[in-house]
Protein backbone atom coordinates (compact mmCIF):
# COMPACT_ATOMS: atom_id res chain seq x y z
CA UNK A 1 0.00 0.00 0.00
CA UNK A 2 1.28 2.98 -0.78
CA UNK A 3 2.25 5.78 1.95
CA UNK A 4 1.28 9.63 0.76
CA UNK A 5 3.57 10.79 4.20
CA UNK A 6 6.83 9.43 2.79
CA UNK A 7 9.47 9.97 -0.20
CA UNK A 8 11.04 6.99 -1.49
CA UNK A 9 15.23 8.11 -2.30
CA UNK A 10 16.63 5.70 -4.00
CA UNK A 11 20.26 5.28 -5.24
CA UNK A 12 20.32 5.64 -8.96
CA UNK A 13 18.18 9.32 -8.17
CA UNK A 14 22.24 10.47 -8.03
CA UNK A 15 24.16 8.45 -9.96
CA UNK A 16 26.12 10.04 -12.42
CA UNK A 17 27.03 7.05 -14.87
CA UNK A 18 23.29 6.75 -15.24
CA UNK A 19 20.94 8.42 -17.90
CA UNK A 20 17.81 10.24 -17.31
CA UNK A 21 15.77 7.18 -18.77
CA UNK A 22 17.22 4.71 -16.53
CA UNK A 23 16.56 6.54 -13.34
CA UNK A 24 18.73 9.62 -12.60
CA UNK A 25 16.52 12.26 -11.54
CA UNK A 26 19.07 15.36 -11.35
CA UNK A 27 21.57 16.92 -13.55
CA UNK A 28 25.24 15.68 -13.95
CA UNK A 29 26.82 18.38 -11.79
CA UNK A 30 24.12 17.22 -9.02
CA UNK A 31 25.40 13.61 -9.08
CA UNK A 32 28.33 11.40 -8.06
CA UNK A 33 29.62 8.24 -9.93
CA UNK A 34 28.30 5.27 -8.23
CA UNK A 35 27.01 6.28 -4.48
CA UNK A 36 26.62 3.68 -1.98
CA UNK A 37 23.83 3.47 0.92
CA UNK A 38 25.75 4.79 3.83
CA UNK A 39 26.54 8.09 1.91
CA UNK A 40 23.27 8.33 0.58
CA UNK A 41 22.30 7.98 4.30
CA UNK A 42 24.75 10.37 5.88
CA UNK A 43 24.38 12.95 3.22
CA UNK A 44 20.09 13.18 4.01
CA UNK A 45 21.02 13.14 7.37
CA UNK A 46 23.33 15.91 6.99
CA UNK A 47 20.89 17.76 4.82
CA UNK A 48 18.51 17.52 8.08
CA UNK A 49 15.96 14.92 7.44
CA UNK A 50 15.50 11.77 9.10
CA UNK A 51 15.43 8.38 7.98
CA UNK A 52 12.79 6.20 8.58
CA UNK A 53 13.48 3.32 6.92
CA UNK A 54 15.99 1.99 4.48
CA UNK A 55 16.54 -1.25 1.95
CA UNK A 56 19.92 -2.43 0.65
CA UNK A 57 19.08 -5.46 -1.40
CA UNK A 58 16.11 -4.32 -3.50
CA UNK A 59 16.13 -3.38 -7.46
CA UNK A 60 15.21 -0.64 -8.96
CA UNK A 61 12.41 -0.62 -11.32
CA UNK A 62 14.28 0.41 -14.11
CA UNK A 63 17.32 -1.70 -13.64
CA UNK A 64 15.66 -4.94 -12.14
CA UNK A 65 18.98 -6.90 -13.47
CA UNK A 66 21.19 -4.62 -10.77
CA UNK A 67 20.49 -4.48 -7.10
CA UNK A 68 20.31 -0.94 -5.56
CA UNK A 69 18.83 0.44 -2.32
CA UNK A 70 16.84 3.47 -1.22
CA UNK A 71 15.86 5.42 1.91
CA UNK A 72 12.35 6.19 3.03
CA UNK A 73 11.97 10.26 4.59
CA UNK A 74 8.81 12.09 5.83
CA UNK A 75 7.59 14.10 3.63
CA UNK A 76 7.90 17.97 4.57
CA UNK A 77 8.06 19.55 1.15
CA UNK A 78 8.17 18.62 -2.77
CA UNK A 79 10.70 15.75 -3.98
CA UNK A 80 12.33 17.96 -5.85
CA UNK A 81 13.64 19.98 -3.47
CA UNK A 82 14.44 17.36 -1.17
CA UNK A 83 16.43 15.86 -3.73
CA UNK A 84 18.46 18.64 -4.36
CA UNK A 85 19.02 19.24 -0.82
CA UNK A 86 20.26 15.81 -0.45
CA UNK A 87 22.44 16.03 -3.41
CA UNK A 88 24.19 19.33 -2.25
CA UNK A 89 25.66 17.11 0.58
CA UNK A 90 26.65 14.42 -1.46
CA UNK A 91 28.73 16.42 -3.59
CA UNK A 92 30.08 18.23 -1.21
CA UNK A 93 31.11 15.37 0.80
CA UNK A 94 32.00 13.56 -2.03
CA UNK A 95 34.48 16.40 -3.39
CA UNK A 96 36.02 16.80 0.45
CA UNK A 97 37.14 13.07 0.21
CA UNK A 98 38.88 13.61 -3.37
CA UNK A 99 40.81 16.28 -2.12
Amino acid sequence: MKNYDHVVVWLDYFNKTLSRTKGRKLEKEKCVFDPSLKELSEAAQAAGFEITETEEKVRFPRRPYVRSGYIVLPKGSTKTIILNKISEKLVSKRTKQTK
